[in-house]
């Protein structure tokens, strides 16, 4: 509360911009919303955000690309700080009662908000209804590829893996990314996946992904890779894009330091588990294609 009686459009772009320099969470952007642009815009945040590259101008809707310039030599041989452990755990999303409760729950008696998806990927009867015979089910999934809790939710990180698993032999294979002479990097909002494919042979992926919410949607199309920063830093969002591969504004594949399976979504860029994002970097190169297309659940 002491935020939004402080952030107020009457303040100046300075005071804001203060605010946000000493903030160590959640910007005051993020939560009331980015001011519209103006004199001043171009103002950063009174603390560098970031010790090993100078400032970054993003803009608000991510409409624009960031300033571009060559990383140095010293710069580039800077690796991102590896994510803390556990961070890619298969972590689910579950009621608050199921996970207040903890071990007291051994099978939930909730219907997941994937619970006709996740039926049909197991040969179940589609009802969209939890059972017992349902939940098993899901529980002998989730305990095989390590789950947790296991405790038969149909939700989005059950949903999730299967659609990766789905996808393992041939991500393409319904023939929604083209299909060229050249590398493109594949792009699919509503399975929340991504791949590189040069002909018809994946090259690397698929792996899982996140891209953007509602209101902050990934943008779809062709695109290129039209920047490479190892160690870009957000100035929008106040948060590190190791890195990130830009390819359309300030929309850019990128690292995160949490889980991409957070239903929330991205604030529009493509989202990817350090190891992937790490892994693609030396995939992509400057001017190879992106395609993106679909639409993310819920946006």
């Amino acid at each position: 509360m002491m935020i939004r009686r402080m952030v107020w459009w009457g303040r100046s772009a300075a005071v804001a911009l203060a605010m946000l320099a000493v903030l160590p969470g959640e910007s005051a952007w993020a939560m009331s919303g980015p001011p519209a642009p103006g004199p001043g815009s171009e103002l950063v945040p009174g603390v560098a955000p970031g010790p090993h590259q100078p400032w970054q101008i993003d803009t608000p809707d991510q409409m624009l690309a960031p300033r571009v310039y060559t990383p140095t030599a010293e710069e580039d041989a800077v690796e991102p700080r590896n994510a803390p452990a556990g961070t890619d755990a298969l972590i689910e999303y579950v009621p608050i009662s199921d996970a207040a409760a903890g071990t007291a729950v051994t099978c939930s008696k909730r219907t997941g908000p994937y619970q006709r998806q996740v039926e049909q990927w197991l040969k179940l009867k589609v009802d969209g209804k939890q059972s017992a015979a349902d939940c098993l089910a899901i529980r002998t999934f989730q305990t095989r590829y390590k789950i947790k809790p296991n405790i038969g939710f149909a939700g989005p990180v059950t949903w999730a893996h299967m659609q990766l698993l789905s996808a393992m032999k041939n991500p393409n294979a319904a023939g929604k990314c083209p299909v060229r002479s050249y590398r493109i990097a594949c792009v699919d909002l509503k399975r929340q996946l991504t791949w590189v494919q040069k002909g018809k042979k994946v090259v690397w992926g698929p792996v899982a992904m996140r891209s953007g919410r509602a209101g902050y949607r990934t943008r779809t199309g062709w695109f290129k890779i039209y920047w490479k920063h190892k160690n870009h830093w957000s100035t929008l969002y106040n948060s590190p894009m190791p890195y990130s591969q830009f390819f359309s504004g300030g929309q850019a594949f990128h690292a995160i330091y949490g889980s991409i399976y957070n239903p929330n979504g991205s604030w529009g860029c493509v989202n990817l588990r350090l190891a992937d994002a790490r892994t693609l970097w030396s995939v992509l190169k400057t001017g190879d294609h992106v395609y993106v297309w679909g639409r993310r659940a819920g946006t």
